[in-house]
């Protein structure tokens, strides 16, 4: 296609206001560039307020520092921040430990940002677009951990496996409410968290062996597909999980 037929998107998301947890790094701020470059207003949430300061010099969004493990916390940002058109719930950490040794904290902490702090966020945004008969579109970022067992990734694998799962019931509950609710199940993605788990070259080479494509996704991948499931492009898609994997989960 020639560039004087390619698609102008800039005003693709005008006048929605769109919240992204875990805005302050990695899929989440590649996410809040691209959905503002494309004409939302964005609402960031995350647990830095250094990293949100800088993200609101660059491009004006609205920002709320709160950390996602604390229940009270969460709904009361996720309630600062109505209305709210478009969810991204990208927030998540990893706590990498063997299982024999996997401590009940850590579990505890990753099941609390990874899928209750995405099921508090995902409420409060799906009342409000329900009381306001607007309709919506969320997307829960999860990972193709969900499907695969990775050693010292237990609690991850687990909180993903969970956060697919609510995905499905969300997308059911909410479709009559003209509500579309999906996953996107990157491979290993090149955001700091990544560094921690796969920065061992060694240990990166034989995960990128089982990569068709031979390479880990950029942040800003992630993001153009989040950007996809957001949009009227993607309207009659509902309650699936999408590999953005280059092939991984194809062998």
């Amino acid at each position: 296609m020639s560039s004087t037929n390619a698609v102008d998107r800039r005003d693709e998301f005008f006048g929605k206001r769109a919240l992204v947890t875990g805005a302050g790094k990695g899929i989440g701020r590649a996410t809040a560039l691209l959905l503002a470059a494309r004409g939302a207003r964005v609402v960031a949430l995350s647990r830095s307020a250094d990293d949100l300061r800088a993200l609101e010099l660059e491009i004006g969004c609205e920002t709320h520092a709160v950390d996602l493990a604390d229940t009270a916390a969460t709904r009361a940002a996720a309630l600062a921040a109505q209305p709210i058109d478009l969810l991204v719930n990208n927030a998540g950490i990893a706590r990498l430990q063997p299982f024999l040794d996997l401590d009940v904290e850590a579990f505890d902490e990753t099941m609390a940002v990874n899928v209750r702090a995405a099921m508090i966020v995902g409420q409060v945004c799906a009342r409000s677009m329900i009381e306001r008969g607007a309709g919506g579109a969320i997307v829960n970022v999860s990972s193709i951990s969900a499907q695969i067992g990775f050693a010292l990734h237990a609690a991850y694998c687990a909180s993903k496996a969970a956060l697919d799962a609510l995905t499905r019931v969300m997308a059911v509950e909410l479709g009559e409410h003209g509500i579309r609710v999906n996953s996107i199940n990157p491979t290993v993605t090149l955001t700091p968290m990544a560094e921690k788990a796969w920065g061992d070259p060694g240990k990166a080479a034989q995960m990128l062996s089982r990569i068709p494509l031979n390479r880990f996704v950029k942040p800003d991948e992630v993001a153009q597909a989040i950007a996809y499931l957001l949009g009227d492009e993607s309207r009659m898609i509902n309650g699936v999980s999408l590999a953005v994997d280059g092939g991984f989960l194809a062998r």
